[in-house]
């Protein structure tokens, strides 16, 4: 099946991904101290395509972690519920974090998530968010370093997906609607 044909439109290009995804490690590398490890923590499985990326562009030593976390299963919406898929393998306590997130949409997962880590006890928690969706905010949370403020499109690519589909696109695109309102009902 080729994916594409059900993507309406290119929103953001993979060349201009990879310029702010260098300019997010350089403000990353400028926040934290220099000679301080980071733990950062890919929240799969979205994170992936933009955490390898921006790991690179990180000066700090840093430690690879993911955690694997679901509250959409194969709709459009959150539902609300955090489904621990993956727990991470290292101590986080008096560590440095930085969740790396795809999208921040409702901030229902990214609240819980920052909670549940927070009883871990890190010396920090930030959130580096690829892309984030303001408009569509149902918990407040703060999200520290982000990459794309857009608009509510339903996007896909770049490690984005809908029904674990069209994560490989080199670009994020916004999705056609009848690809995913079939699903909806």
């Amino acid at each position: 099946m080729h994916l594409e044909k059900n993507v309406e439109r290119v929103y953001i290009s993979a060349e201009e991904i990879q310029e702010r995804v260098t300019q997010l490690g350089q403000e990353i590398s400028e926040f934290y101290p220099a000679d301080e490890e980071i733990v950062v923590i890919g929240v799969l499985n979205g994170s992936f395509c933009f955490m390898a990326d921006l790991v690179r562009k990180i000066k700090q030593p840093a430690i690879i972690e993911f955690f694997g976390c679901s509250s959409y299963g194969s709709g459009t919406e959150s539902t609300g519920n955090l489904r621990i898929t993956k727990d991470l393998d290292r101590d986080i306590a008096d560590k440095h974090v930085l969740v790396v997130e795809d999208i921040v949409d409702t901030g229902t997962t990214l609240a819980r998530l920052r909670t549940f880590l927070s009883k871990r006890n890190p010396k920090s928690i930030r959130i580096v968010a690829l892309v984030d969706k303001p408009s569509r905010r149902k918990v407040e949370t703060p999200v520290d370093f982000v990459g794309f403020e857009i608009e509510d499109y339903f996007v896909v690519g770049y490690g984005m997906d809908f029904a674990d589909h069209y994560r490989n696109l080199p670009y994020i695109g916004v999705l056609k609607p009848e690809a995913y309102e079939s699903t909806e009902n």
